[in-house]
């Protein structure tokens, strides 16, 4: 965070309350930083400019045999789709009268400063997952607060589609929007399916999903965790070896909850090294939350003005995969 102070707010009413009012709002920032889920499941990359390009390139063919003294043959590379993410304006401000002073509310010092860190970092949170929730529902944008944003990746399609093309020949199409419910049958299925991603020119990728995300809800945790949570599996008559356990980071993210559609139970898998590489879920911070106290002239309260510059995005869909959605492709 950055603060900034009026001039004579150190000589007014309100000079006592500065520091306090400040490292409060510091150490809330920290655990709250330490907490979002959005860290967790989007790259977040500083930005320097109105706004950020974000594209990727075709793989090269590889090497061939040439046999002796045989000629280099040339290879050759193009860009891929690309993404464009324009920066967004965030504000908001809370405000101590003297009246408050006055009367000695020490409370409000304490509770309008932690009401408004938590109302930033909750917008963060409602954003991230605002977007996510957008692209399950089979959306192309979403408005949040009033402003429109894009739910596409690259390719200009949902970040969940059943027909992503490739940059080379649209012709071939591949899927990373799935019906099936969530069970240990279908996580199995999907993490294949996802190691078997190709990329603009038709090569594996090796995607390797590690991560796996989900709202906060009764049977897909029972499910999730009896799936993953033994290294053997009861279901078998001799105890057999459960392969899936040990490999996953869980994530329940309460957030998406207020975005879903009502009785549904999507269930996302990631490849968070892949999301780190090729810019999945994007995270783009522009400005850091700046806080500025300042007097105000109408009221003579001590107003306290916060204002921050971020976005969010979709990229490369490969890192990423959604089950349980009607209307995806069956596992």
């Amino acid at each position: 965070m950055i603060f900034t102070e009026g001039s004579g707010l150190q000589d007014s009413v309100y000079g006592k309350a500065q520091n306090p009012i400040k490292m409060f709002l510091e150490k809330r920032g920290e655990a709250f930083e330490q907490e979002a889920i959005t860290n967790v499941i989007y790259d977040h990359n500083p930005s320097t400019h109105f706004g950020e390009q974000y594209t990727t390139m075709t793989a090269m063919e590889g090497f061939s045999p040439v046999g002796e003294n045989g000629a280099y043959p040339t290879d050759s590379m193009q860009e891929g789709f690309s993404k464009f993410l324009e920066n967004m304006t965030w504000k908001d401000k809370f405000v101590i009268s003297q009246e408050m002073v006055d009367d000695s509310i020490l409370m409000n010092f304490k509770q309008r400063p932690e009401a408004f860190l938590n109302g930033y970092y909750r917008t963060r949170e409602q954003f991230g997952a605002a977007l996510l929730a957008g692209a399950i529902k089979k959306q192309t944008s979403v408005t949040f607060r009033g402003k429109t944003f894009s739910c596409t990746s690259a390719d200009n399609l949902c970040l969940f589609s059943k027909v992503h093309p490739s940059k080379i020949d649209s012709s071939f199409q591949q899927s990373n929007l799935f019906a099936d419910a969530l069970s240990a049958a279908t996580i199995g299925k999907l993490e294949v399916q996802m190691n078997l991603f190709k990329g603009d020119q038709g090569e594996i990728l090796d995607v390797t999903p590690d991560t796996i995300i989900i709202p906060a809800d009764y049977t897909l945790k029972q499910t999730v965790f009896a799936a993953l949570g033994a290294d053997k599996d009861p279901g078998t008559a001799y105890n057999g070896y459960n392969y899936l356990f040990g490999r996953w980071n869980i994530i329940i993210w309460p957030y998406l909850n207020q975005f879903i559609t009502s009785g549904t139970s999507p269930w996302i898998m990631m490849d968070s090294k892949y999301n780190a590489a090729y810019k999945t879920l994007i995270w783009q911070d522009r400005k850091e939350l700046s806080i500025r106290s300042v007097i105000d002239d109408n009221t003579d309260a001590n107003a306290w003005h916060g204002s921050a510059r971020f976005t969010a995005g979709f990229n490369d869909w490969r890192g990423i995969a959604v089950g349980g959605v009607s209307g995806g492709t069956s596992l």
